[in-house]
């Protein structure tokens, strides 16, 4: 069966062409549209047969993911006269840092969706290219996506039909929230810095990182930001004055975003026997806190994740640094009910990785990021004066990781 696309401004646009269904791409309206996405949402998420598989809960409201974003958009593809709602695709635009510390406009495509019972039509691709020429519209000179390496059809549907490059791989670190708490040396002071001082150090720190937002100010002051938090040993602590903007030689700094407040995540699919033996584990590490056993956190219902970003260290004792620091946002979010896991995710070249605990077994070691010119590249060139992002596609430099696109 082939599909005939259309766009939602054309003038009374046709419930068939020839005799064949139609698909109109519209944007998201919460009133007629909400319904329909979040039960798509759910088809969707269906894992593997007989494998345990995570599902997201967006809390009543499908696009709190691109919600902080100034400039966001959701798409969805209707179906046939009745507007059976069979695809969907996220999509904001940013303002960030390229690896030659120009700023740019950049897209960021989540959340693609199609229905099971129609896919292989050619909605996915048509929902793209619409947001695509949304975001151009916006001012975008670049489209990027991410998703996991296993991912195969994503990959291909980008890739293949979209013309994506394959452009960056990061890690994705998940440490488990135990019910024991983590110790910190009492010869480290961590102390917490305000918005305005942490964006000071940050434009600092990250002067020459790729994908650094130009809006950096306004995600420190977002209610969903718990703070920006610095470690360094406490001897400097009499002699170091934040306000001079001189750093100490060593020094570990992160900040911590509340994605639990956005959604939530739950595995299901696991067995009975497996999850009473994950619950043993709490249980034990609730009535022996001091042997420091790694419980399993609840994950079998829905739990809420911190997520790390702006994660730097520097000095011969930066990586110890790193890890108290790490304990320290694990700490608070085993006081904060229902946060079952901290998250970060870092480029492979950034050494900050080898600093953060994480369990091998939940953390994702390719998160593939694919990107794309929305210009005419030899175009680009000549107004730009420099070559096109995707000639760089292997870069030792750091990559700051919004934490409003996870």
């Amino acid at each position: 069966m082939s599909l005939k696309i259309a766009a939602e401004n054309w003038p009374n646009p046709p419930l068939e062409m020839e005799g064949e269904p139609l698909i109109v791409i519209k944007e998201y309206d919460e009133e007629r549209h909400k319904v329909a996405v979040e039960k798509m949402e759910r088809l969707c998420e269906v894992g593997q047969r007989g494998k345990p598989s995570l599902v997201t809960d967006l809390m009543g409201d499908p696009i709190c993911r691109i919600r902080h974003f100034p400039i966001h958009v959701m798409l969805v593809a209707e179906y046939g006269g009745r507007g059976a709602v069979v695809g969907m695709i996220r999509g904001c635009v940013k303002t960030v840092k390229r690896d030659d510390s120009v700023y740019v406009k950049l897209a960021y495509l989540l959340g693609l969706r199609v229905s099971p019972t129609h896919r292989r039509l050619g909605i996915g691709t048509k929902l793209v290219e619409h947001l695509e020429e949304w975001c151009k519209k916006k001012g975008a000179k670049y489209a990027y996506m991410a998703t996991d390496c296993t991912n195969e059809p994503s990959i291909n549907l980008f890739t293949k039909k979209c013309d994506y490059s394959k452009f960056r791989t990061l890690t994705m670190l998940v440490q488990p929230v135990h019910a024991h708490s983590k110790p910190i040396s009492s010869s480290i002071a961590v102390v917490r810095l305000s918005p305005r001082l942490a964006g000071t150090m940050y434009n600092q720190l990250f002067a020459y990182s790729e994908f650094y937002p130009k809006d950096m100010d306004l995600i420190l002051s977002n209610k969903l930001s718990l703070g920006t938090f610095m470690a360094f040993p406490k001897k400097y602590l009499p002699k170091w004055d934040p306000k001079t903007g001189i750093l100490p030689p060593n020094f570990a700094i992160l900040s911590v975003w509340n994605t639990k407040e956005v959604f939530k995540l739950q595995v299901k699919g696991v067995s009975p026997l497996k999850q009473a033996c994950c619950a043993g584990t709490r249980v034990l590490d609730a009535c022996m806190p001091w042997l420091r056993l790694p419980s399993f956190p609840h994950v079998f219902k829905p739990f809420g994740i911190y997520f790390l970003y702006g994660l730097h260290m520097e000095g011969k004792h930066g990586g110890r640094l790193m890890r108290s620091l790490c304990s320290f946002v694990h700490n608070m979010a085993r006081d904060d009910a229902g946060c079952g896991a901290v998250v970060a995710e870092l480029g492979q070249w950034d050494p900050v990785r080898e600093a953060v605990p994480h369990w091998k077994k939940f953390s994702l070691a390719e998160d593939i990021w694919c990107i794309k010119n929305l210009e005419d590249a030899k175009q680009h060139i000549r107004q730009c004066g420099h070559s096109d992002w995707l000639t760089s596609r292997s870069s030792p430099l750091p990559i700051f990781v919004d934490p409003r696109d996870f």
